[in-house]
């Protein structure tokens, strides 16, 4: 069985298309695994800014939570309009380009790329750092892990939307279940006890800087740290296109299963970590613990049910990248068909995933835990703007979209998207002013980085166009070219050369290196009386040897220098550099010959030459 074979699995035919679309119990681990995740890091992310606050911060958790819930159903009933209006796939890029123009669909597709880039390396470390909290010896092996878990999600990412959901399908429903198992029990034993007694209770905190009142200020950081929580929601509406039919019903099923397991989630949480009394502690210092590992310890102790708990959790963190690697490619594909990145990523691969966004997002993601060492806190502050802003732009889109389309019902549909649209953006005014000396300032500078190199692209290509187009094709033979042939000895793979390049045209010229240890002129006459009995005999036009002086004994350079003068002297006619190319039977046979061919090659197109045709001519060793 071949590698890739093994590796990836074998290629599928674009009509299997059908069959790789998922349901809803596999559209929840494909497109909810970022969504359900932000549960652990998005309630943490509020409680750690609430540190300096010390046990007066713990009484904000939940009415942070229940604004952050609120937020959520907004989302929610926004985007199940969206699936509706945009069965295709609805993404923010395509709701933004067709309601609000280029320029703010542009806007829309960059944050949401730098959403799934910060997604990988989010939901990765948060995982790595779930692990770390069980095991606290791990620790100095926190960027490792990381990157191992990264190059595990790319390899099942490009097996398939199908299989890989089908891959995380066990683990998801296994986190679920220790999470609805955890709240359950949790919240059992706050019956008739507003504050029950942890079993395991959770690390003190101290600060040095505690203050005595909350400010308002304090609060805004926490909510803009815990709306978090919510990144992930849209990847359903970007995806519409990867589900069973009818894809927008199986599509908003699965998006309202999510929806509704995270808020419980989110609920749950913030109700806990207040009856516990439990306060976040310092990411990366070593008496850090998530937050749900506390939770977790104080709710059953730390036996089999907790690192039953904690073990899901790693998972589930680790896998929730997919939702980025499921939305990323999608993106990218959408943003390429309009000529704005690259056309590469509009190729579906051998399992009918866009390949080239998964490597491009897994290499990306990769430099970003490296550079921030795997510790999610860093990467927090930059995370939000960008899913925030695509919220926003979608929504204000699907404003302009139903006050143009009208239709049953559209003012209560806009109504919904209005609200959407307003709370969103005020989310993201609050995020990027609570967090822009944390870390935002990097995504304020990003987007517009990444908008003008979606510009200059487009501006290519549209250059491309123009340079290339024709208004009808004209089938006027052109005249015959001059045929060059760099050879330093007779051989099957020259004489193939030779061959070729005689059934093109009469005026062939075979070209050779002249080095200080070779007799030049005997040389090139022996060789043309060579050519001119074999072309007597055929009836074929005499070729020309012309021999080229090399006093330091470069070979390619001179090769290049007078095709590049012939080129002058016929500047009408097309020069044919015909390559003898010599093939190796096996790979390692390729580090015992030369590979001057493709260095002439590389020489050539590097000097820019227009009227030159390079053709290669392979000879196969045998067997």
């Amino acid at each position: 069985m071949p590698v890739l074979d093994w590796l990836l699995g074998k290629p599928l035919a674009s009509e299997e298309d059908s069959e790789q679309r998922v349901g809803v119990l596999t559209g929840v681990p494909s497109f909810g695994l970022d969504a359900l995740g932000s549960a652990a890091y998005g309630p943490e992310a509020a409680l750690t800014l609430l540190i300096p606050a010390a046990a007066a911060g713990i009484a904000y958790v939940m009415p942070i939570s229940l604004i952050i819930i609120a937020l959520l159903a907004i989302v929610f009933f926004s985007y199940r309009q969206t699936i509706d209006a945009y069965p295709q796939g609805g993404g923010s890029y395509t709701v933004a380009s067709e309601n609000l123009g280029q320029n703010l669909g542009l806007l829309a597709g960059a944050a949401l790329m730098l959403d799934y880039l910060l997604d990988v390396g989010v939901g990765i470390s948060t995982g790595v750092g779930a692990l770390v909290s069980a095991v606290p010896r791990l620790q100095p092996h926190t960027l490792g892990l990381c990157l191992v878990i990264l190059v595990l999600l790319t390899v099942i990412s490009l097996r398939g939307v199908r299989e890989n959901g089908m891959i995380y399908t066990v683990p998801t429903y296994y986190f679920i279940a220790c999470m609805v198992a955890m709240l359950g029990w949790g919240f059992l034993k706050t019956l008739g006890h507003a504050h029950p007694v942890p079993v395991v209770a959770p690390p003190s905190v101290h600060t040095q800087h505690a203050i005595a009142a909350v400010s308002t200020w304090l609060l805004i950081r926490a909510f803009a740290g815990g709306c978090t929580a919510l990144t992930g929601v849209e990847a359903v509406s970007n995806g519409v296109s990867a589900f069973r039919d009818p894809a927008n019903v199986t599509a908003k099923r699965t998006l309202t299963v999510i929806v509704i397991l995270l808020g419980v989630f989110l609920y749950g949480i913030a109700y806990l970590t207040r009856a516990y009394g439990i306060m976040a502690t310092e990411p990366g210092t070593p008496q850090y613990q998530s937050l749900l590992s506390m939770l977790a310890a104080a709710i059953a102790g730390k036996g089999i049910f907790y690192y039953a708990t904690i073990a899901s959790v790693l998972a589930l963190l680790s896998m929730s990248a997919n939702t980025a690697f499921t939305g990323f490619p999608r993106l990218c594909r959408a943003i390429a068909e309009d000529g704005f990145l690259p056309r590469f990523f509009a190729i579906r691969g051998r399992r009918l995933v866009y390949h080239e966004g998964i490597l491009v997002l897994a290499v990306l993601s990769g430099l970003i835990l490296i550079a921030f060492g795997g510790v999610t806190d860093r990467l927090i502050p930059l995370f939000a703007i960008g899913a925030f802003s695509a919220f926003t732009l979608s929504q204000a889109g699907m404003v302009m979209h139903w006050r143009r389309e009208r239709g049953r019902r559209w003012p209560l549909y806009l109504a919904i998207n209005l609200v959407g649209a307003i709370a969103t953006g005020i989310t993201v005014f609050v995020v990027l002013i609570a967090k822009f000396t944390e870390g935002a300032w990097i995504t304020v500078l990003a987007i517009p980085v990444l908008i003008l190199l979606m510009k200059a692209v487009h501006r290519h290509y549209a250059r491309v166009a123009a340079a290339t187009s024709i208004k009808q094709l004209d089938l006027v033979p052109a005249d015959p070219p001059v045929a060059v042939i760099p050879v330093s000895g007779w051989n099957k793979a020259s004489q193939a050369a030779l061959q070729f390049a005689c059934s093109l045209t009469a005026d062939v010229t075979v070209l050779h290196v002249e080095c200080p240890d070779e007799v030049g002129e005997q040389t090139a006459g022996g060789w043309q009386r060579q050519l001119d009995a074999a072309a007597d005999k055929h009836g074929k036009a005499h070729p020309r040897v012309v021999s080229v002086p090399s006093p330091f004994r470069f070979i390619t350079t001179p090769i290049v220098n007078y095709v590049v003068r012939l080129q002058g002297e016929f500047p009408h006619r097309k020069i044919a550099l015909v390559l003898p190319d010599l093939i190796a039977t096996h790979w390692y046979h390729y580090l015992l010959h030369n590979h001057r061919a493709t260095a002439i090659r590389g020489m050539l197109l590097l000097r820019g030459v227009s009227n030159v045709a390079i053709i290669n001519v392979p000879w196969y060793l045998p067997q």
